[in-house]
């Protein structure tokens, strides 16, 4: 009899639509403290990073030190925009009515803006508590860290988990683990060259919306 499968979701950029977002909020919030020149090609280098992380490459890219002391400025503009503005990507809600089994999130975002992120697109209901944040271990993606976590967390064990990620960094992170890697370029920020930077950094399977997900996932016998 085959294992069952855990699947590990990411949040932004997969379940909820939020990345356009989230780099408006950056740009509008170094903008606010002087910073130019932080714009979506910038932020776009940066998703699937943790808040601290991506400050760090925006240093790297752009010689812009975010001060310290107004890191909280960022997600009080995003949960502005989030309450505003964000939806579930398209299909996600149907794709996870239908889905049997074990799932949850393994995001590297802060544990209240997944929270925030799930209940105000309606999805929060799919997951209850099975949410992991990259704050909760050592290093954020593309250390495979937070997978691990997730995995041991659900009693599941690495060979049968399947990750469903937007980023590269995230793809990385999955198949540093030992898990099958999904790329998903169903949400708004997705681009030309975004399926072939997926697959090099190991995503065994893209797809650009959740039926074909579903699909992906049957012939792996996993009823979704």
């Amino acid at each position: 009899m085959a294992r069952s499968k855990l699947i590990i979701f990411d949040c932004d950029g997969v379940l909820v639509d939020s990345e356009p977002l989230a780099a408006k909020a950056y740009e509008r919030v170094y903008e606010k403290h002087g910073m130019s020149g932080v714009h979506g090609g910038i932020i776009a280098q940066c998703v699937g990073m943790k808040q601290s992380d991506i400050i760090v490459r925006i240093k790297e890219l752009t010689g812009h030190q975010f001060p310290a002391a107004a890191d909280g400025d960022i997600w009080t503009e995003t949960k502005i925009l989030f309450s505003e503005e964000l939806k579930p990507t398209p299909g996600i809600t149907t794709f996870l009515k239908a889905l049997k089994g074990d799932r949850c999130v393994a995001s590297s975002s802060s544990v209240e803006r997944i929270n925030h992120s799930l209940a105000v697109t309606g999805l929060a209901e799919f997951f209850g508590d099975a949410i992991y944040s990259s704050s909760m271990v050592k290093n954020g993606k593309p250390a495979p860290d937070i997978f691990l976590f997730a995995a041991e967390k659900m009693g599941a064990d690495p060979a049968d988990c399947v990750v469903i990620e937007d980023s590269p960094f995230g793809i990385q992170g999955a198949v540093a683990a030992g898990m099958m890697a999904i790329g998903y370029t169903g949400g708004g920020h997705t681009y030309p060259e975004h399926a072939a930077r997926l697959a090099a950094a190991g995503a065994s399977i893209i797809c650009s919306d959740w039926q074909e997900v579903s699909l992906q996932l049957a012939e792996f016998g996993i009823p979704a």
